[in-house]
């Protein structure tokens, strides 16, 4: 299971900027970590990136949502690695 949730964090952290929020960086590895500490947080995230790939590959639009459910799925993503990079600036004060 930590080997399921340690490659979908890795996936997810891919492009995702793990930014220096105040004087003491936030390393990708930290955040790993953390997403490690939090299996559920974790599995939201892949769920998310095989909704948004799901999505961006059906030929449908779903009724007119598929563009907004797109979008907020990304938003929910970053908002869920964000909240990983918070705890893992915490854990490391």
């Amino acid at each position: 299971m930590k080997k399921l949730v340690l490659a979908a964090v890795m996936v997810a952290l891919c492009g995702f900027p793990v930014k220096n929020i105040s004087a003491q960086p936030v390393t990708r590895a930290d955040v790993v970590e953390e997403a490690i500490e939090h299996p559920r947080i974790s599995k939201a995230i892949a769920e998310l990136d095989d909704a948004i790939a799901y999505m961006e590959a059906a030929p449908h639009n779903f009724g007119g949502h598929k563009a907004k459910a797109i979008a907020s799925c990304k938003k929910a993503r970053v908002e869920l690695l964000k909240a990983l990079a918070y705890r893992a600036k915490k854990e490391n004060r």
